[in-house]
């Protein structure tokens, strides 16, 4: 498959009044042109900086300390805001986590999602109208030439989010980043704007990385998946290599804290014990160590390397090294 995006050793670090937080410590990934590649994590994994330093919409502490951005052959990092400003919107589009904020209240739809194909397309008025008008009806928004004359007030927290992927998919980009695209949304409006990313996958071959805490929400969508932890990658594979040979306890973790649907008793949920680690001070060997249950001496003293498991599946955890003890993955049930 054709790449169209390698993240090398990429270095984030936000300098704060009480010191240097380094929030992505060495992320390397890649995805292939029309491929959903899922990245999850708990809060504060570094997700969503890695996606903001790819977009480059850090904020002002924020800065790129270290590696390469290769996006249809050009370094991101490298380029100036001028160059990075017909990349966003254009080529890249990106659905944020809560539409509220990111709609401009005092703006129609209309004119949210006509901007875009006005500034990078160069359509007259009217084309702009119309095309818009069709990005709404493909998201599924009903009457969309009336809609296009309502504010952002006037919608549902669906059709805001429906509303926002319209904004991101306008100029047909070649990579849509959705950035928790299902938080504020209860579970039946969760599913139609998961079945809606399946669809504008298949039908307009576009990449998608969906960043979530959830892994049930990246398992009917994504072809592949990084698990983050501490501002590296913790697990990388296909969907089911992730779901049907976990190898992190991490990922374990995550895996066991889904709830069971087939379940015919109420059962707790299976929390990850202890506290992400302090990104101001990380600690020099496994991020995970201090919350692990199968943390060996060596894993306190060195960072694990990512360790091939198959081809396209590895971990970054030293029980998958030859000379380390065999553990059995305690996952209540991995599946699809």
């Amino acid at each position: 498959m054709e790449r169209l995006l390698e993240i090398k050793n990429l270095k984030t670090s936000f300098f704060t009044h009480v010191g240097e937080v380094k929030a992505v410590g060495g992320v390397s990934f890649y995805l292939n042109k029309g491929e959903a590649l899922g990245i999850v994590g708990e809060s504060g994994s570094g997700k969503s900086v890695t996606m903001m330093s790819l977009m480059r919409l850090l904020a002002d502490t924020g800065k790129i300390i270290d590696g390469e951005m290769i996006f249809e052959g050009k370094d991101l990092a490298k380029l100036s805001e001028k160059e990075m400003e017909k990349i966003r919107g254009n080529e890249m589009g990106m659905i944020f986590q809560d539409p509220m904020t990111s709609l401009n209240p005092v703006f129609t739809i209309g004119n949210q999602i006509m901007e875009p194909l006005l500034k990078h397309k160069g359509l007259s008025k009217k084309e702009a109208f119309n095309k818009s008008v069709e990005l709404l009806s493909l998201v599924g928004i009903p009457s969309p030439k009336e809609r296009m004359k309502q504010y952002p007030h006037e919608f549902s927290g669906g059709m805001r989010q429906r509303a926002m992927i319209a904004m991101a998919l306008s100029c047909e980009p070649k990579l849509l980043i959705a950035d928790e695209p299902t938080t504020a949304l209860d579970v039946t409006i969760q599913a139609q704007i998961l079945e809606l990313m399946k669809d504008i996958k298949q039908k307009l071959n576009t990449s998608i990385i969906l960043i979530t805490h959830d892994l049930g929400v990246v398992a009917d969508v994504c072809d592949r998946i990084n698990v983050m932890y501490g501002g590296l990658v913790a697990e990388t594979g296909s969907t089911r290599d992730i779901f049907y040979n976990p190898r992190h306890p991490y990922t374990w973790g995550l895996l066991n804290s889904i709830p069971n649907p087939e379940s015919t008793v109420r059962e707790k949920l299976k929390p990850i014990e202890g506290q992400p680690p302090d990104l101001l001070k990380p600690p020099v060997g496994c991020p995970f160590a201090a919350r692990c249950n199968y943390t060996m001496k060596i894993c306190e003293l060195k960072r694990p390397p990512l360790f091939q498991i198959t081809p396209g599946h590895s971990s970054a955890c030293f029980l998958n090294h030859p000379n380390a003890p065999k553990i059995k993955a305690p996952v209540g049930r991995g599946s699809l």
